[in-house]
């Protein structure tokens, strides 16, 4: 079957399915979820399992495996707009603008059914137990309301759902097990970062990865495409519309795509009962519930509790700490990338993480910062992922350079990615744009954002140290590209460096004066209002997060159906 008609019945399908649960949006729902990503799409699976009615709201629309361009030869076009994974770039009808005009970094996220998931790289971590304990060890940032052993039997439970590939026994980690899938294969770009990393003596491990090595559910095996990061058309990286989706569906989820939420609404008890949105007819409709869970990443949800505005919450919904937005942390990203004289084939997948390295990443005072960063191995890329050089002239980039560049990288050529610990820092936020809005006149986000000084200082340290390691593997020369600070490389390549990992801005805690919500993702102001995507984060590590955003959410939704008879919900 052809692409185009693969594309043409999937989106039939769905239309199908999604003109059924509008006739039915107006009912009450047991639960209103705002947000079809990881943390969505994880609370639906669970709680249609417990007979809870579901309705999810996803202003994004579903993706059919047709729609990928990665097994084309027009590719690296395509990812150049279509499958870009900044929106301002992007801009598609289900985006919405984001001002990053007063931001060090770009904001990188994908609206759809599985959200950033459709284009993450499935690195799939946990955080250290020290991650959890940021002011007791080093006296900066705070601690969570729970630790690791809160979260432990979670992460196993996820790993399952999910279908992780790795190596247990990682000597960096606590008892870390095996987890269901064997790992990726390292291939000759790792056996290359091991080299060097031997000659040094430091640590280095097979990477986990959500992505299946063996048919596993709904899961493909991978066929080494390394094209993950622009969508799997071979359906073997686990996005949670592959994952999860098709059990909620089963169990009776309601799922609406094309539907842009602009306010929570509250009754006169303060009490969140639903969401007031805008289908993709251009028609405002509401949706009410007993309880609502938001999970539209830390930039959305805050935009949405920011722009609820009511008499009882005349500072946006939730927000008597004065926090909702404030403490964004956006993982400061840099890497170092090693040519070599041999043939690697490092434009093999997958294009997420083959090794990592955690040789780095506890504090050590004597370094002049605090906290580390976790390094991993990626590979080079296709033809046109020619790493430029920062600052050389037009004529040493483009022309016959260009293709000499190509010739002498292509294949040939991977990179140490450093993956810094970004601090949370209050004036680092969230806020709504006085002067833009979406396509629905919903104000659009602003993101005032800039590197500390111990970002700066810690990055520095490790692309050094990451220098290092590519010239005791053999590199015939290196490029570090530092942190991303020239606001005007934003919706150039260059961006496709950063990470899209959005934290912070509804942080969780015990103090209602110092947190957003408790350590259930439950609001301290709106008893029967969550918030389980990464915007609980109160400290970032240096991990990628979805794995601890995926068992947090877990917890958070079996808490709830656990307290089920106990909880205060709008009738």
């Amino acid at each position: 079957m052809s692409n185009v008609v693969r594309r043409a019945q999937g989106a039939e399908r769905f239309a199908r399915e999604e003109i059924m649960v509008f006739k039915k949006s107006n009912r009450r729902a047991d639960v209103l979820i705002v947000g079809a990503g990881p943390s969505g799409l994880i609370a639906a699976k669970h709680l249609t399992a417990e007979g809870f009615s579901v309705v999810c709201l996803e202003q994004g629309e579903r993706v059919d495996a047709g729609e990928f361009w990665s097994d084309r030869p027009e590719f690296e076009l395509m990812i150049q707009k279509r499958w870009h994974p900044n929106p301002n770039v992007r801009d598609l009808e289900s985006d919405y603008p984001i001002d990053t005009r007063e931001s060090d970094v770009p904001i990188l996220m994908y609206n759809a059914v599985g959200g950033t998931s459709i284009i993450y790289g499935a690195h799939w971590q946990r955080f250290m137990p020290s991650d959890f304990r940021v002011r007791s060890l080093d006296g900066v940032a705070d601690d969570w309301p729970i630790s690791y052993e809160d979260l432990e039997p979670f992460y196993d439970e996820m790993e399952a759902e999910v279908g992780v590939s790795g190596l247990g026994g990682d000597t960096a980690f606590p008892n870390l097990k095996n987890p269901p899938l064997p790992a990726m294969p390292i291939n000759k770009m790792g056996q290359k970062a091991i080299e060097g990393m031997d000659k040094l003596g430091w640590h280095w491990w097979p990477a986990p990865n959500a992505i299946a090595t063996t048919k596993y559910g709904n899961l493909n095996p991978c066929v080494l495409r390394g094209t993950c990061r622009n969508g799997c058309p071979e359906g073997a990286k686990a996005s949670f519309d592959l994952t999860h989706l098709p059990v909620a569906l089963q169990n009776g989820l309601k799922l609406v795509s094309g539907a842009r939420v602009s306010q929570i609404l509250v009754n006169d008890e303060g009490l969140a009962e639903g969401a007031i949105y805008t289908d993709r007819s251009g028609r405002e409709r509401r949706q009410l519930a007993e309880v609502v869970i938001v999970c539209c990443n830390a930039v959305g949800t805050s935009r949405l509790l920011q722009n609820s505005v009511s008499k009882y919450f005349p500072d946006g919904l939730a927000n008597s700490s004065g926090l909702v937005g404030r403490n964004l942390m956006l993982h400061p990203y840099s890497t170092v990338v090693g040519q070599f004289d041999e043939d690697l084939e490092s434009w093999m997948g997958p294009a997420g993480q083959t090794v990592q390295s955690m040789q780095f990443y506890e504090t050590d005072e004597s370094r002049g910062f605090v906290r580390g960063a976790k390094w991993h191995v990626l590979p080079g890329g296709g033809p046109l992922g020619a790493p430029p050089k920062p600052g050389a002239p037009f004529d040493e980039q483009w022309g016959q350079a260009f293709h000499a560049n190509r010739d002498a990288a292509f294949g040939k050529s991977f990179e140490w990615g450093v993956m810094a610990e970004d601090l949370p820092e209050e004036s680092n936020r969230v806020v709504l744009d006085n002067k833009q809005t979406d396509s629905d006149g919903i104000p659009a986000a602003k993101i005032l954002y800039n590197y500390s000084e111990n970002t700066k200082r810690l990055s520095e340290f490790h692309l050094a140290r990451a220098k290092e390691a590519m010239e005791a593997a053999g590199a015939t020369s290196t490029i570090v590209r530092p942190l991303l600070t020239d606001r005007s490389q934003h919706n150039s390549g260059a961006s496709l460096m950063a990470t899209g990992h959005l934290m912070g801005t509804c942080r969780m805690g015990n103090d209602p004066k110092r947190s957003v919500v408790n350590q259930y993702g439950q609001a301290h102001d709106v008893p029967n209002l969550y918030v389980f995507d990464g915007s609980v984060f109160v400290t970032s590590s240096g991990f990628n997060p979805t794995g601890t955003i995926a068992a947090i959410a877990l917890r958070s939704v079996k808490n709830l159906i656990a307290e089920r008879r106990n909880n205060k919900v709008a009738t």
